[in-house]
């Protein structure tokens, strides 16, 4: 069955939630170097390890990350590298719109 607009838009806005966070963003980020395990991004991150793994949680939940479990640790890995694709696209957004916002901020010459 395909999915209806309102049902695309809905999962749409449910990768965005999980995009919403600066932590899942560096998360994400991390994990496009290398992947890593909850003890390496709590470290990474200097955070605590709970909320580290809820992060996570929410990560795994939307698809953005994958985990294989190697003994007793569980690694983590990007899912799809088109997201940092897509983070990076937006990140140049936001340069421009914040180049611009400084240029009318300057005094005219």
């Amino acid at each position: 069955m395909i999915p209806s607009r309102s049902e695309i838009n809905q999962l749409h806005a449910q990768l965005c939630s999980a995009l919403s966070d600066p932590i899942r963003i560096t998360i994400l980020y991390a994990l496009a170097e290398q992947p890593l395990n909850v003890s390496q991004l709590t470290e990474h991150l200097q955070a605590p390890q709970s909320t580290v793994s809820r992060h996570l949680g929410i990560l795994r939940a939307s698809g953005l990350v994958t985990f294989i479990r190697l003994g007793r640790q569980v690694q983590y890995t990007l899912a799809d590298q088109r997201t940092i694709e897509a983070l990076d696209t937006l990140r140049g957004i936001l340069h421009d719109r914040a180049s611009r916002h400084a240029s009318l901020l300057e005094p005219p010459q």
